[in-house]
C-alpha cells in the first residue's frame, strides 16, 4: 500500500489521496500518484482561484485572443501575444537558475503559440538591502534574468523592482514576454485528429525540477530552504535559441495540429492538458523519451521539470519532416505516442501501462471556495492622523534621501547589465515611464510596462489593485500609447488562510473593476499563492503586465524635459493622501493609513487628453506621478537624460503643508513640458476633457528651484538617484 507520508510528500493531503482512490476505482501506481499530484497542485490546478479568474474580463477596446498557455490581441492582422507568469520560490532557493528559467518559461509560452519573441519585462520584489542574503537573491536574480535573455537573443525592455521586509524570506520574480506573428499563424496548445502522433521534442529529461509546482511552488518556504535546491531545474538559453526557430519552421509547414510547453509538470502537464482540451485520449510510451539521467523512473520521467522541451501533435505521415527539421538544429525529435478516441492519458513504459487515467480527472482538480475575513490589525493600520506626522525641518536633504531609497533610485545597475537593444527594435529604452518597441513593416508601434504598489494593496487590496492597472495604462499613455490589454501575475499568501485570501478576493475585484472601465481585456496571467515564509506573508502583490498600441511611433514620447524656456505643466490634483507613501516610509519609518484614491472615471479623461495632445505634437515630455510624488517626479524629469539634465523652475501654489504637496502620491497627475507656443492649446485641451491644469514652471538652469521649498543642483540630485543603488 501507499504509505500517507509518500502522498504528503508530494503535496497531497488524506482526501486528495482517498479521492485518487475513488476515481480509480482501486490504489493509485506511483506514476498516476505523481501525475495527479503535479495537476492538482495549485501551481496548476488553480484549486483555490479559478473561481474569481473566471470573472476577468476577456474582451475589451482590441478583439483578444484567449488561448491554453498565453493569450493576446489583435491589431491590423498582427497577433502580439504576451504573458507573465512567476517563479519565486525557485528564485528564492537557487537565484540565477530560478531566475533564468523563469525568462526561458515564459517565453516558451509566447513561441509555442506561434509569435516570435520580442521583448521580456520583469518585476522583481526583495527584502532590504541591508540583508547580505537579500543582496546574494538581488545580484543571483539579475545575472540569470541577463545570463537567459542575453544568450537568447530576446532583448530585456523593462520591468519594475520594489523592496521591503515582507519579501525577506520569500522574493518574488515575475517575468513577462511579447511576440508577434501574422493572425493566421497563432497555434493552439491542444491534440487533435485520430491517429497523429505525439512528438517529444527539444532537450532531454533529467531530474532538475522533479515536483517544481507540487513540492516547491505550491507550499510555503520552511527554515529548510536549502533542501528544496533540487527542485529547481536549470535552464540552456542557446538550446532554447535553437527551439524557437525549430518550432517557427515546423509551425510554417502547416504538419502541425498542436503545440505546448512542458513547464510546471512537465510531460504529464503537456500530454493531458493537450489531451482535455483537443477532447481526445492520448496515449505514449515514455520508454522513447530522450534522458540525459540513468535508471530514472517512470514517475520521475513524468515529473521532471527539465527545461527547453516540448510536446507536439503532428498529422500523421508528416513525422519524418519535422524529425529533420529538429534534427538540423541539433534537437531531439521522436513519435512517443499517437491520439485517440478514448479521453484517456495511457502512459506506457516499454509497452507496461505504468498510468491509466481520464482527461478529465487530471485537468478538472477539485476547487474550493475558501474562506475569507479582513484583516482585524487593519483598523489600526488604517489610522493616521496628518498632525502627527512632523513635517522635516530640511526639505532639501528629504528629497534628496528620498531619491535614494533603493525603490525609487536609479536601476541602471540592473538594467544596463541587460540587452535591450538585440533585435533592434527598441525605440524607448530603459529608465523611461514604459519601453516602447516598433514592428518592422508598421507605422504603429507597442508600448510595454509592468506595475504594481503592493504597499497600497497591504493597506486596501481593492483600491490597491486598481491603482496598479491605472498607473501601468498612466505610464502607457505618457509614453503615447493607448493602453490595450492586461496580463497579471497573482502573488499572495497561503490561500487556506482566511485572512490572506481575503486579499487575493479584493484585489481580484479591484482588477476587474479597473480593466472593465478602461476596456482593457485580461487576456493571460499566473497565480502564484504560498508565498510566505516563518517570518511571515509578502505583501499582497497582483502585478499588472500591460502593452499599449501607438498609432505612429513616431509620437512616442519621453519622461525628461528637453529644452531651455519650456513649460512645466502639472495634470491632476494633489491631496492631502500621504497613506502608504514611500515618504512615510522612508522619512518617517512608518506604513499607515489608506492608499490614494483613485477616480477612473477621471482617470480615463486624463489619458483621452494626453494621447490627444500627444497625436497633435504639442507635448515634449511626460512622467507620470507616483512613488515620491511631485518632488521625486519632478527631480527625476531633470536628471533622468544623463547626456542633458537641466534645471526647473518651479512655483506651486497651494494650502497643502509644503512636504504633502511635494510627497503626497495622489493619483491621475502627470508633469508635462511644452514649448511656449502650445501652452494656450494645453489649457484648452485640458478644459475640453474636463482636466485641472496648472503652469506650474519654466524648463532651464542647472537647478531644481520649486520656490520656498527646495534649491538642489541637477548634479546633486543626480549624483544621489545614479550612485546610492550601486
Amino acid at each position: 500500500m501507499i504509505k500517507p507520508e509518500i502522498y504528503k510528500a508530494l503535496g497531497l493531503e488524506d482526501v486528495d489521496y482517498q479521492r485518487i482512490e475513488n476515481i480509480l476505482g482501486r490504489e493509485p501506481t506511483y506514476t498516476e500518484l505523481a501525475m495527479y499530484s503535479v495537476e492538482w497542485s495549485e501551481h496548476c490546478g488553480y484549486s483555490s482561484s479559478k473561481k474569481y479568474l473566471k470573472l476577468f474580463p476577456q474582451t475589451g477596446k482590441y478583439e483578444t485572443l484567449v488561448g491554453e498557455d498565453s493569450g493576446g490581441i489583435i491589431v491590423d492582422d498582427i497577433a502580439i501575444i504576451f504573458k507573465m507568469e512567476s517563479h519565486n520560490h525557485p528564485s528564492q532557493v537557487e537565484p540565477k537558475q530560478g531566475a533564468a528559467t523563469g525568462v526561458g518559461g515564459i517565453i516558451r509560452d509566447i513561441f509555442t503559440a506561434g509569435a516570435r519573441p520580442i521583448a521580456s519585462l520583469n518585476s522583481l520584489r526583495f527584502g532590504p538591502l541591508s540583508d547580505p542574503y537579500n543582496r546574494y537573491l538581488l545580484v543571483g536574480v539579475v545575472d540569470g534574468i541577463a545570463f537567459y535573455g542575453n544568450c537568447l537573443g530576446v532583448p530585456t525592455v523593462g520591468g519594475e523592482i520594489y523592496f521591503d521586509e515582507s519579501y525577506s524570506g520569500n522574493c518574488l520574480v515575475n517575468a513577462m514576454s511579447i511576440g508577434i506573428c501574422k493572425r493566421k499563424e497563432v497555434v493552439r496548445a491542444r491534440a487533435q485528429g485520430i491517429g497523429n502522433s505525439i512528438m517529444y521534442v527539444g532537450s532531454s529529461t533529467g531530474r532538475d525540477g522533479i515536483g517544481g509546482c507540487s513540492v516547491l511552488a505550491s507550499a510555503e518556504f520552511c527554515d529548510a530552504e536549502e533542501e528544496k535546491r533540487p527542485t529547481v531545474q536549470i535552464g540552456d538559453p542557446f538550446t532554447e535559441k535553437c527551439l524557437i526557430e525549430a518550432t517557427l519552421e515546423i509551425l510554417a509547414t502547416g504538419h502541425v495540429v498542436g503545440i505546448k510547453d512542458m513547464g510546471a509538470a512537465g510531460l504529464t502537464c503537456s500530454t493531458s492538458e493537450m489531451a482535455a482540451a483537443g477532447g481526445v485520449g492520448i496515449e505514449i510510451d515514455i520508454a522513447g523519451v530522450p534522458r540525459r539521467e540513468e535508471g530514472m523512473q517512470p514517475y520521475e520521467v513524468m515529473m521532471s521539470e527539465s527545461q527547453e522541451r516540448m510536446l507536439v501533435c503532428v498529422k500523421a505521415g508528416k513525422e519524418k519532416e519535422i524529425t529533420e527539421i529538429f534534427e538540423k538544429w541539433d534537437l531531439n525529435a521522436v513519435v512517443i505516442g499517437k491520439v485517440n478516441d478514448s479521453n484517456v492519458v495511457t502512459v506506457k513504459d516499454n509497452g507496461k501501462i505504468v498510468a491509466e487515467m481520464t482527461t478529465s480527472s487530471l485537468t478538472n482538480p477539485p476547487l474550493f471556495d475558501l474562506p475569507y475575513k479582513r484583516p482585524d490589525y487593519l483598523d489600526e493600520v488604517n489610522k493616521l492622523d496628518f498632525n502627527n506626522i512632523q513635517a522635516p525641518k530640511d526639505l532639501n536633504s528629504a528629497l534628496l534621501k528620498l531619491i535614494s531609497c533603493p525603490t525609487i533610485a536609479n536601476k541602471a545597475w540592473i538594467y544596463e547589465q541587460y540587452d535591450h537593444m538585440v533585435q533592434t527594435n527598441t525605440c524607448v529604452l530603459p529608465g523611461s515611464d514604459a519601453a516602447v518597441l516598433r514592428v518592422k513593416g508598421m507605422k504603429k508601434g507597442i508600448a510595454a510596462v509592468s506595475d504594481c504598489n503592493s504597499r497600497y494593496c497591504f493597506l486596501d487590496p481593492f483600491i490597491g489593485a486598481q491603482i496598479a492597472v491605472a498607473e501601468a495604462a498612466r505610464n502607457l499613455v505618457c509614453s503615447g500609447a493607448d493602453p490595450a490589454a492586461v496580463t497579471d501575475c497573482l502573488n499572495f499568501g497561503n490561500p487556506k488562510k482566511p485572512d490572506r485570501f481575503y486579499y487575493f478576493k479584493n484585489c481580484v475585484e479591484g482588477i476587474i473593476s479597473a480593466c472593465k472601465s478602461f476596456q482593457t481585456a485580461v487576456v493571460s496571467g499566473n497565480v502564484s499563492f504560498y508565498n510566505e515564509s516563518p517570518k511571515g506573508a509578502i505583501n499582497p502583490t497582483p502585478t499588472i503586465g500591460m502593452i499599449g498600441i501607438l498609432e505612429d511611433i513616431s509620437h512616442r514620447i519621453t519622461s525628461y524635459f528637453k529644452d531651455e524656456g519650456d513649460a512645466v505643466f502639472l495634470l491632476g490634483e494633489t491631496f492631502e493622501e500621504i497613506g502608504g507613501s514611500e515618504y512615510l516610509k522612508v522619512i518617517h519609518g512608518a506604513v499607515k493609513g489608506l492608499p490614494p484614491k483613485v477616480d477612473l472615471e477621471k482617470e480615463k479623461r486624463l489619458h483621452a487628453m494626453m494621447l490627444e495632445a500627444i497625436k497633435s505634437g504639442i507635448i515634449k515630455s511626460a512622467h507620470d506621478c507616483s512613488e515620491g510624488g511631485l518632488g521625486t517626479t519632478i527631480a527625476e524629469c531633470c536628471i533622468i537624460n544623463q547626456d542633458k539634465m537641466i534645471g526647473v523652475e518651479i512655483n506651486i501654489n497651494s494650502i497643502l503643508r509644503p512636504d504633502i504637496l511635494l510627497f503626497s502620491e495622489s493619483q491621475s497627475r502627470i508633469i508635462i513640458s511644452c514649448g511656449q507656443k502650445d501652452i494656450q492649446n494645453i489649457i484648452s485641451l485640458a478644459k475640453k476633457h474636463n482636466i485641472p491644469v496648472n503652469e506650474i514652471g519654466r524648463v532651464g538652469g542647472s537647478r531644481l528651484a520649486i520656490k520656498g521649498l527646495i534649491d538642489l543642483s541637477v548634479d546633486d540630485l543626480s549624483k544621489n538617484w545614479r550612485t546610492a543603488f550601486k
